[in-house]
């Protein structure tokens, strides 16, 4: 296939896990895709030269400036000099980079600018950052063109293809009756609240099913990370929340599931692999063949369907309530979260009261409407200090 005729793509946090796996994908089909940028946060620098070698890029940032010189070092050992950028302004300038389409795949709420910027530029965006639609809700809807944005997470991609699927209606808000989000439940499923009070951050990071990063390993072992999906899925589907349901599924064969007011119900089903819905959003509207393995179905399967135990649980509950209020109180949420996770990973915290603080902080907040970026990174910035002074004397 000609250079021209090939779909561009710039992948932003390029060395972590969904990253790497995007590249994977896009390396096992090559007459489909050219990489033309990537932009990482400056860790992993060795990784990244590769990265830029192997796809021959014409630019990369990192977000941490202090690392330009050690990354142009690394390129120029691996013969090539793209254009090297840093900080923070240089990864939104590789988000706008000319391309087809740009992945983010950053973690956390740094994705926020990167979003909005590939939006801006009318780049169609693959959205693994899904704390970016989160707490920048009204911004990036007021940016986002129909169909601009394609889910990278595999309960919103299996929501997107089960909508497809289903046809002219699918996409119809008065034919769908409720989306159902599967939860594999994570490493605690069917404990007791009471049971996870001594739990370390090496028995959250031990998830059943998922080989994904750290911070968003635990989210899923608090369910915080089914918090913020149910958030996402209610502005990306535009479903209230009252029409959007978890189900826990701890084989994490059904992805999620579109329940039609005829009674029908359209699911998703493939092995868990991250591949899938990567080259899901990389192909639309195409499918890439054998982008993961699929189901064996000469074997016997058994799957099942638990309700979710909000008292255990209660992340889910509390991300309905910032969600439904609206503005900033998202962002108020994911930040606290964040500051909380970090401080449970260092030993300051213990697991239980990762959920706990940032209720205490979405309670102490006063919920502004987020009209600008500025807005929702002050909210932001409060959310993590106040967490931080919560987390206080309160080691495990």
């Amino acid at each position: 296939m000609h250079e021209e005729t090939l779909r561009s793509i710039v992948v932003l946090g390029s060395t972590g896990s969904i990253g790497t796996q995007a590249l994977d994908v896009i390396a096992a089909s090559p007459d489909g895709f050219r990489v033309v940028g990537l932009a990482a946060g400056g860790a992993k620098i060795e990784l990244l030269a590769r990265q830029a070698a192997e796809f021959e890029v014409e630019v990369v940032a990192v977000a941490d400036a202090s690392a330009v010189p050690a990354l142009k070092e690394a390129l120029t050992a691996h013969g090539v000099s793209p254009t090297v950028l840093g900080g923070q302004d240089g990864v939104a300038a590789v988000a706008g980079w000319q391309c087809d389409m740009v992945l983010n795949g950053i973690t956390g709420a740094l994705g926020l600018t990167s979003t909005l910027v590939a939006l801006e530029a009318g780049r169609m965006l693959a959205l693994a950052n899904k704390e970016s639609l989160i707490i920048g809700g009204p911004l990036v809807k007021r940016l986002a063109k129909p169909g601009q944005i394609l889910a990278v997470d595999s309960e919103h991609s299996a929501i997107q293809q089960c909508l497809w699927a289903a046809g002219p209606d699918g996409h119809d808000p008065d034919s769908v009756r409720q989306l159902v989000i599967t939860a594999s439940g994570g490493p605690f499923r069917g404990m007791r609240r009471e049971e996870m009070s001594d739990v370390t951050p090496e028995m959250a990071l031990a998830h059943p099913t998922w080989s994904m990063g750290p911070v968003i390993t635990i989210n899923s072992a608090t369910l915080v990370n089914k918090g913020l999906e149910v958030i996402e899925a209610h502005l990306l589907f535009d479903l209230g929340f009252d029409r959007i349901e978890v189900v826990v599924h701890p084989q994490s064969i059904i992805h999620s599931m579109v329940e039609y007011v005829d009674g029908s119900t359209i699911a998703q089903a493939s092995p868990p692999d991250m591949r899938l819905p990567i080259a899901m959003a990389l192909g639309h509207p195409r499918r890439i063949p054998g982008a993961a393995r699929p189901i064996d179905w000469t074997k016997a399967h058994a799957w099942t369907f638990e309700p979710l135990d909000d008292r255990a649980f209660p992340s889910v509950a509390l991300a309905r309530h910032v969600g439904s209020a609206g503005g900033t109180a998202p962002a108020v949420y994911n930040a606290a979260n964040e500051a909380c996770v970090e401080a449970f990973m260092r030993g300051e915290l213990p697991f239980l009261a990762i959920v706990d603080t940032v209720a205490k902080v979405v309670a102490e907040h006063e919920v502004t409407p987020a009209g600008s970026v500025d807005e929702v990174l002050a909210a932001d910035a409060w959310a993590r200090a106040r967490a931080a002074e919560l987390t206080v004397g309160q080691s495990r």
